[in-house]
């Protein structure tokens, strides 16, 4: 559970909560603290250029281990990204990518930066489909690999539909790289996403 609030129109400040499983049948196993996301525009995208975000995201992503002081997916930390669309016949067109560095999540031994990539594409103004590519580079060490439940990275994608204006509800299937040894299905998620204008 996560609210970001646009604090200018170059600044965005948010807080996340919650737990790997909240709903089911299982008990509840909260995360252990709020995580922050932050993230300011240093570079307006041009017609030539694509622009330019620094930002800090601490929330990782699945169960989190306390003896080692991580998520099963790892936050991207810091992270300097770059985000450039196009306009196609079908709709907006956008690729992404970034470079983090995790400086909250090192005690598992692999405190190595890492890439990531993005891609959405909208196929008529109600449907999106998105997709992701985390390298996972900080998780490639001897110990830190018998830990991942990837098998050379993370791949994510969802379907994200816009049905009334400022409502998005989203499907998203995480880590299509699952490793069948460590884990035996990929994380599904429904997302409900309201955006306000102030």
């Amino acid at each position: 559970m996560g609210l970001r609030v646009g604090i200018t129109d170059r600044f965005q400040f948010g807080l996340s909560y919650g737990s790997p499983n909240l709903i089911g049948d299982d008990s509840l196993r909260w995360y252990p603290r709020p995580e922050a996301n932050l993230k300011y525009m240093i570079v307006n995208e041009s017609t030539s250029l694509p622009g330019l975000s620094l930002g800090l995201n601490t929330q990782g992503y699945g169960n989190f281990n306390d003896s080692l002081n991580r998520y099963d997916m790892k936050a991207y930390g810091v992270y300097l990204a770059a985000s450039k669309n196009w306009k196609t016949p079908l709709g907006n067109l956008g690729l992404h990518s970034g470079v983090g560095y995790n400086f909250t999540e090192t005690e598992d031994g692999d405190d190595d930066p890492n890439v990531f990539l993005g891609v959405d594409i909208e196929l008529n103004p109600e449907f999106s489909i998105l997709m992701e590519y985390n390298a996972a580079l900080n998780e490639n060490n001897m110990t830190t690999e018998t830990l991942a439940i990837s098998r050379g990275g993370y791949l994510n994608t969802a379907l994200r539909w816009t049905f009334v204006e400022r409502l998005h509800l989203e499907v998203d299937l995480n880590n299509l790289l699952f490793d069948e040894e460590k884990v035996d299905y990929f994380k599904r998620e429904i997302r409900i996403i309201y955006i306000e204008y102030f």
